[in-house]
């Protein structure tokens, strides 16, 4: 899990439009950039990624991404690099 996640991790820092935070657990934290966090959150869901969504004042247009097996991890990545085309 501590390999995924640094990879998700590092694959999530090189979208422009998401900031993923460093974390210690077996997820990432993702402000989206463009504000449209609870859109993300729908599309990833219609493609059969489930990610969990905030509307918090404090965690607002935030995702929290599970790290999971390396394909998990291939299918979010390249699913969230079609969305951002």
């Amino acid at each position: 899990i501590i390999t995924e996640r640094d990879r998700l991790f590092n694959e999530l820092k090189k979208l422009k439009w998401l900031k993923p935070f460093p974390s210690q657990a077996n997820f990432i934290l993702c402000s989206v950039l463009n504000g449209r966090a609870r859109e993300l959150r729908q599309k990833l869901q219609d493609k059969g990624i489930l990610v969990r969504y905030f509307d918090k004042p404090m965690l607002r247009d935030c995702i929290r991404i599970s790290a999971g097996k390396p394909e998990h991890t291939d299918a979010l990545i390249k699913t969230l690099r079609e969305l951002e085309k």
